[in-house]
């Protein structure tokens, strides 16, 4: 139990700098096009790919019960469809200069998470978990911002996308509470599958709506490399090491581990944008790496 939970913990860690790659080298070149466009094509290509795979996963409508389907429905409609195009359109809305706002996101997801999941899922919270998880929120806080406080009257599109971010803070926060309630029925294998399926649909309908589909004549050659590249790996790819995380450890151990994303995301910045931290940024990091290993490894921790 302890090696499956170390493994899962290193599953949700890999994904999470996955992510953190994603938001700084990949993401950004889709600029071009609309937001909700964008979300659309990040998920119905990969769930395209995933047919010839995964194809024998449709046996399973036929056992779904009205509860399953509306999980899956929830975990595709925040984690897919909301909580994706909040994110996308908060680094949209900054330009992608402002990495705090993707911080912002992973400083307030563990709070909607941990409170979610002893609330649905019953989880017990120890007293080692509380403190560890605190410190790694804190930490997160002047990750972002160092010793200062955030200046939003700069730029009012900052405001927007606070309000976006943090947006996306819950919807993946509960995406993570009900994945794991999926996960106690289902592989990680289904539970991916019909989360691509049903978040295409719901961003179908989107595009559909808001007559976005005239996108497809913005489309460049290199918007297409990037939209097959993260379907293998920062999308699909990631989400499938998500899940198989997800499916061996608790919901709020899972929910720090993402933390690696901002941290990911602020190491990448500075490797391909030159942007360095300052002395409390690189401070605030290690000590939120110190806690997201006290949280996942240490069995006392979470009870």
């Amino acid at each position: 139990m302890v090696k499956d939970k170390y493994i899962g913990a290193s599953a949700i860690i890999f994904a999470a700098i996955l992510w953190g790659f994603d938001g700084v080298v990949l993401t950004p070149r889709l600029f071009n096009l609309d937001v909700g466009f964008v979300v659309f094509m990040l998920h119905f290509v990969p769930f395209v790919l995933m047919n010839f795979v995964l194809f024998k996963e449709y046996r399973h409508l036929k056992e779904f019960t009205f509860q399953d389907i509306i999980i899956f429905a929830l975990i595709a409609l925040f984690g897919g469809a909301l909580g994706t195009l909040a994110i996308v359109k908060a680094l949209f809305l900054v330009h992608f200069q402002h990495l705090s706002i993707v911080v912002l996101l992973q400083k307030l997801q563990p709070i909607f998470a941990i409170s979610l999941s002893a609330i649905f899922l019953k989880e017990k919270i120890g007293k080692n978990f509380y403190f560890w998880a605190i410190i790694a929120i804190i930490s997160s806080y002047f990750l972002t911002f160092g010793l200062h406080s955030p200046h939003f009257s700069k730029n009012p599109n900052l405001i927007k996308a606070a309000i976006w971010a943090v947006i996306a803070a819950f919807s993946f926060g509960s995406a993570t509470v009900l994945g794991k309630k999926a996960l106690m029925k289902f592989s990680f294998f289904t539970t991916n599958f019909y989360r691509f399926a049903l978040t295409s649909l719901i961003m179908f309908i989107y595009v559909l709506i808001t007559n976005k589909f005239s996108e497809f004549q913005h489309i460049t050659p290199l918007n297409w490399f990037l939209f097959f590249l993260i379907a293998f790996t920062t999308g699909s790819g990631a989400i499938f090491l998500y899940y198989f995380g997800l499916n061996k450890v608790k919901a709020i151990v899972s929910t720090i581990c993402e933390l690696l994303f901002p941290i990911s995301a602020v190491f990448f910045d500075y490797i391909i944008n030159h942007k360095s931290l300052t002395s409390i940024q690189i401070v605030s990091a290690l000590i939120m790496i110190i806690a997201v290993i006290e949280i996942s490894y240490r069995k006392p921790a979470i009870r």
